[in-house]
C-alpha cells in the first residue's frame, strides 16, 4: 500500500488512531516517501489492512483533506496534493490538537467530572510536566 509499507499502528499508546495515520501520512509527505499525485488506498482498503474501523480511517482521510494535504475524488481515489504552505501544516497540527482535546473532554464529562475538576487537574499536569522538563534540562545542562 503506497505510503503504509510497514505502518504499525500503535494500540497501546493512548494516541488515537485516526491520529496515528493522520501523524503518519503528514510525516510521510514531508520525508518525501509520499509525492504530489501518489495514489493512497481507498477507506475501505486501509481499514482492512490496518485491521480498524471504516470510520476512523474516514476520519483520518477528512482531516488530512481539511488541511489540503491530500484530495479524494468520487470513483477516482485519493491522491497526495502539491506540497502544502506551512500554514496548512499548522492547521493541520491545531485541528488534531482540537479534536485532541475534545475527545479527552468528553470522555472525562462521561465519567462524571465537571468542567472546573478537568480544568484543575489538566493545568496540575501541565506544571508537573513543566517542572520534569526543567529538571531534565538542568541534568543535561
Amino acid at each position: 500500500m503506497n505510503g503504509f509499507r510497514g505502518f504499525q499502528l500503535d494500540f497501546r499508546s493512548g494516541v488515537p488512531i485516526y491520529e496515528q495515520i493522520v501523524t503518519h501520512v503528514r510525516r510521510q509527505i514531508e520525508s518525501g516517501a509520499l509525492k504530489p499525485g501518489d495514489q493512497l488506498p481507498t477507506v475501505r482498503q486501509l481499514a482492512l489492512e490496518l485491521r480498524v474501523n471504516f470510520n476512523t480511517v474516514a476520519r483520518a482521510y477528512r482531516l488530512l483533506d481539511e488541511a489540503g494535504l491530500i484530495s479524494t475524488q468520487q470513483g477516482r481515489g485519493t491522491y497526495i496534493l502539491e506540497q502544502p504552505p506551512p500554514e496548512h501544516a499548522e492547521r493541520l497540527r491545531q485541528m488534531a490538537l482540537e479534536e485532541m482535546t475534545e475527545d479527552y473532554l468528553l470522555s472525562a464529562l462521561r465519567r462524571g467530572y465537571d468542567l472546573e475538576e478537568i480544568e484543575r487537574v489538566f493545568h496540575q499536569a501541565v506544571q508537573r510536566r513543566r517542572e520534569r522538563e526543567k529538571g531534565s534540562e538542568r541534568e543535561q545542562g
